[in-house]
């Protein structure tokens, strides 16, 4: 490998780096390592990536966020009051002692199993994943290697780490059918108190109308009316929390002794194993807890412990406790106690908050299902769908209209089949505490990787929540056929397509770097005397980084004519929550400067929104003349020239500090997972060679030179106003005539269908039709 020489200049305020790696044959001697391609490298950092989230917040700010999660957070757990005691109790009270057990078990289920979600969760802490963290013991840290290499390495482990993470994500997007169905049906279902005569398919029917609204309005996004959120679900934890005393106080205050775990004893061994089926029903109390990882990212962890410890914990205990001091004189009233223990004279605006309080937490549940997929299509693991940003400030609020109509028929369509909330309870139940055992086994890994806990620690939390779940779960598979099997079947639907998404996307990913047209063989073709110049700009869309796409010499043999700006784009979307605009694009000449050939990478994070094309063309425009005026004024003698920039002066220092510190011995692998390090092992080797910096030369920018980079913008300019074409490569995936019966299926037609129904490229990037070329190429896996 070579040296790295690293130049500094400035624009706007920043810095410039610029990378050159060339040959060196002063290390014969050294056993040969795979070539790491430099701009691959740069393709899956930002230097800013890891510079956020350090600075102290005000208590001002703190309250603010308070006030906003509340809202967003606690919409979904907030409403389980509705219906917990009724899918617990499903025969009726047996014993007044019952209530106390089962009041002693929400208790202490609901403190376990949503303490976990105030583990602090913010980007600060994920710097310690790269960095060396010498104040561990020797043990701690070689438990987190040896766990590093066994998720790298063996194919089995990551398999398997792949399909529970889907499962679990499979689970969610379930959940988000599941959740209306049964929060709107107990929510409605209190007009049974006001009107006697209204039957179970009236209140069914007209729960489906409420939900045909509430899924019609996501359209206009959460932006305007999300305002109103914190009030009504504050609103809504402050009247059941105060309804909850008065209940307590006039019927029954002895029910405060269900903060002794002996009632919990007492009633496993009254009950027996209907104690045991009746977990099913209790652990709905922490329903929602499940899928708050999805909007914690939006606050700070301190503004959600504030608003956990004095809001909803002590709102919703107090309810619980409220109610069992109400069935404890009238155990009767089992099927409906949330409105039966209100006040009459509360009953509507108790009536109208529960619906607002529902829909809401509906809502949280929806957008998290948006969040989910829009996740995992920058992924390659869903199929291309509409997203649709709602807000111009708020980039993670999403709309996505095929999902959020399927969502709509599934949970329409669980009302009218189940009709009660007794059956959607066990359903929904199942969703929960998957969800929660596989987040268990995924927290666990976190543990002994990234945060290097002791031993002792890890092992007392794997005991101590998958002994709970476990029982949890046990409870719940056991009536599997009264309604578990729904989610299971959306689940496992889900995961087929998942699964057969991103496989066929590896594999093609895998036959395009093993078909990449090599260095010689694009200069051969650039120097072709047949080749035409056409006027304008070629946007070259392709999925590699590592190189020059097969579809491109397939395009030059039917086409023997190329533009005269050709830019092959890359769009790499990042494992962190956004790349700052002035670290968006990174560039390459692919040969000589003359021909006007360059690569360049889009990064992205999971959280940043895809330009409108012409924006995007614009940011790529003014970048590119970045590139040119650098690659000119900073010469660096090498070949092969790489531009990005960083907001931060310390990279600098930080990155001459880094290789200050290595002993002679470094590794040259990829340390981000590539799209087909999924499926594929990707081996990795060691090498042991001298790094060395050069002094950099910076050149004076004397006038010639300066003419020179104005007449290379002006051209590109020029070649911009002649218009642009967007070129995609449309590649027909098919299974080798020699493959298995097995892959047959999954593409030739499991794939294929998907296909055919999903959006097309252009339709994604929001590329104008009448400017889109599109190259047909065969590729057989």
């Amino acid at each position: 490998m070579g040296d790295d020489v690293l130049g500094r200049g400035s624009r706007r305020d920043q810095e410039i780096v610029l990378v050159d790696i060339v040959d060196d044959d002063d290390h014969d001697d050294v056993p040969a390592v795979r070539r790491q391609d430099s701009l691959y490298v740069d393709a899956t950092r930002a230097s800013g990536a890891n510079h956020r989230g350090g600075q102290e917040e005000s208590w001002a700010r703190t309250l603010r966020l308070a006030f906003q999660c509340v809202g967003i957070l606690y919409g979904d757990i907030g409403t389980s009051p509705l219906f917990v005691y009724s899918s617990t109790f499903k025969d009726g009270v047996r014993h007044p002692d019952d209530l106390l057990g089962a009041l002693s078990l929400i208790i202490y289920s609901f403190a376990l199993f949503t303490i976990v979600n105030l583990i602090p969760n913010q980007q600060a802490e994920d710097e310690l994943i790269s960095k060396y963290n010498t104040g561990k013991p020797l043990a701690t840290l070689r438990r987190a290697r040896w766990m590093k290499e066994l998720l790298e390495t063996n194919r089995a482990v990551k398999i398997w780490l792949f399909l529970l993470t889907i499962l679990a994500t499979a689970m969610v997007i379930s959940d988000a059918v599941l959740t209306p169905a049964i929060s709107v049906l107990s929510a409605v279902g209190g007009l049974k108190e006001k009107a006697p005569n209204l039957t179970t398919d009236e209140i069914v029917w007209i729960t489906v109308a409420t939900l045909v609204v509430l899924f019609a309005i996501q359209r206009f996004g959460t932006d305007k009316i999300g305002y109103l959120f914190a009030p009504i679900i504050l609103l809504w934890l402050l009247l059941i929390g105060c309804v909850g005393i008065y209940n307590t106080i006039k019927f029954d205050t002895g029910v405060l002794r269900a903060f002794n775990l002996k009632y919990i004893i007492d009633y496993f061994r009254r009950n027996k194993k209907d104690g045991w089926i009746s977990l099913s029903g209790i652990l709905l109390c922490f329903t929602g807890t499940e899928a708050l990882f999805s909007d914690l990212g939006y606050f700070s962890i301190r503004s959600i412990q504030l608003s956990f410890s004095f809001g909803l914990v002590p709102s919703v205990l107090l309810a619980y406790i409220g109610q069992a001091a109400y069935l404890r004189e009238h155990p009767e009233h089992i099927a409906n106690t949330f409105y039966r223990s209100t006040p009459n004279v509360m009953f509507w605006p108790t009536f109208i908050l529960a619906v607002a309080a529902s829909i809401i937490g509906s809502q949280a549940m929806i957008s998290c299902a948006f969040a989910t997929i829009s996740h995992l299509q920058t992924l390659n693991c869903f199929p291309r769908v509409k997203i649709l940003h709602t807000s111009r400030q708020y980039s993670g609020q999403l709309y996505i209209p095929e999902v959020n109509f399927l969502l709509c028929v599934g949970a329409c369509l669980v009302t009218i089949g189940f009709k009660t909330t007794v059956i959607i309870g066990e359903a929904h139940a199942i969703c929960v505490v998957f969800v929660m055992i596989i987040t268990t086994l995924l927290l666990t890994i976190v543990m002994l990787l990234v945060w290097k806990v002791s031993i002792w620690y890890v092992a007392l939390f794997f005991i101590v929540f998958m002994s709970s779940e476990s029982i949890y779960l046990s409870a719940v598979l056991y009536q599997f056929v009264h309604g578990e099997y729904v989610p299971v079947a959306m689940s496992v639907f889900l995961m087929i397509v998942m699964t057969v998404w991103h496989y066929v996307h590896v594999k093609r990913y895998e036959f395009e770097l093993e078909h990449t047209v090599p260095r010689d063989k694009v200069k051969e073709l650039l120097e072709r005397r047949d080749i035409q110049r056409v006027p304008g700009v070629g946007l070259f869309y392709t999925d590699l980084v590592q190189g020059i796409p097969p579809v491109f010499p397939h395009l030059i043999e039917k086409i023997p004519s190329i533009h005269s700006v050709l830019i092959f784009v890359s769009i790499k979307h990042l494992p962190i929550p956004s790349v700052d605009r002035s670290e968006r694009f990174i560039f390459r000449h692919v040969d000589k400067e003359e021909y006007k050939v360059f690569q360049c990478v889009a990064r992205y994070g999971y959280r940043d929104p895809m330009e409108e094309a012409k924006d995007f063309v614009d940011a790529l425009t003014e970048n590119l003349q970045y590139y040119i005026r650098d690659v000119n004024f900073y010469t660096t003698g090498g070949d092969q020239q790489i531009f990005r920039s960083t907001s931060y002066a310390s990279s600098i220092a930080e990155s001459f500090a880094s290789y200050e510190k290595h002993s002679g011995h470094a590794v040259y692998a990829e340390e981000m997972l590539t799209p087909a390090e999924s499926f594929s092992e990707h081996t990795k080797q060691l090498s042991g060679r001298s790094k060395h910096f050069k002094q950099f030369q910076v050149e004076n920018m004397n006038m010639q030179k300066m003419e020179k980079v104005q007449q290379e913008q002006q051209a590109i300019l020029r070649e911009m106003e002649n218009g642009v074409v967007y070129i995609l490569g449309e590649s027909d995936i098919v299974a080798s005539p020699h493959s298995s019966l097995l892959n047959k299926i999954i593409v030739n037609y499991i794939y294929s269908f998907l296909r055919k129904n999903c959006r097309n490229g252009e339709k994604m990037l929001s590329i104008p039709r009448s400017q889109v070329l599109k190259v047909g190429i065969a590729y057989e896996i």
